[in-house]
């Protein structure tokens, strides 16, 4: 995986370019993806933990870096997404676990800065 400033600066980056090229759908999906993750009857702590455990079942790396970011950014200890990325386990099995390994590798890098 790139290192945390290359993840970040490739995501902005690329998503900036897609917003701009994409068409109504794109932009309302992208809003949608954003607006998903506020404060309701859940916190965006709480959710950004459920997109942690879904984004590692589904082996997303990109996914899982931004769920990690956000994690951090909403509050969450490391103690926290460690359960959370041991639930993930569970659920997804074995195939997890190189998501697993390059997860924590990214939150000991956010947790170095």
């Amino acid at each position: 995986m790139a290192s945390l400033d290359e993840f970040k600066s490739f995501r902005e980056k690329m998503n900036k370019r897609i917003l701009e090229t994409g068409n109504m759908e794109t932009k309302r999906f992208f809003s949608l993806d954003g607006a998903v993750y506020k404060d309701g009857a859940l916190d965006s702590r709480t959710k950004e933990l459920m997109g942690l455990v879904a984004s590692t079942v589904l082996r997303c790396d990109d996914c899982i870096a931004y769920h990690i970011i956000q994690c951090k950014t909403t509050g969450s200890s490391r103690d926290e997404i460690m359960e959370v990325l041991n639930v993930a386990l569970v659920v997804g099995g074995s195939i997890v676990i190189p998501h697993y390994r390059r997860a924590v590798e990214l939150l000991d890098e956010l947790e170095e800065e």
